[in-house]
């Protein structure tokens, strides 16, 4: 079950003009939907961080920040932030380097005109929500 949105973030997908904010909400479903399938992720914990929307595994620790948004610099795209200190990006630049655009080790983009490419996103989702848990 997808829960519903806490206020503070549905104002920030509110200002997501509006073709990023439906993209950006099928992100949301799939990141609860991928954590659902995993039980060592556990409940997440949906807030802002730096005003957009963030999801932590706050109560197992199991994996990394995943902050998702839109920024006036890349129109066309939306974004999953992942913590520039692990190798998440890194990774998924490896295991899909034609499918994301990359910004660093900080962020995969992918086009809004375009279906979520959602196998690939989805494994990203579950490598970052389990990052701490398979690093031990």
């Amino acid at each position: 079950m997808i829960p519903s949105l806490p206020a503070p973030v549905k104002a920030a997908f509110d200002a997501f003009p509006e073709p990023a904010r439906d993209t950006l909400l099928k992100a949301r479903t799939l990141i609860f939907q991928t954590a659902a399938s995993n039980p060592a992720v556990g409940p997440l914990t949906e807030t802002l961080k730096w005003g957009e929307p963030a999801y932590l595994t706050e109560e197992t620790k199991s994996g990394s920040t995943i902050r998702m948004g839109w920024k006036p610099a890349k129109p066309d795209h939306g974004a999953l932030f992942f913590n520039c200190k692990t190798t998440l990006v890194n990774t998924m630049h490896d295991i899909y380097p034609d499918i994301f655009t990359y910004q660093g080790t900080r962020a995969v983009l992918f086009r809004l005109d375009q279906p979520l490419p959602n196998d690939a996103l989805a494994h990203g989702i579950e490598m970052a929500l389990t990052y701490h848990r398979n690093k031990r």
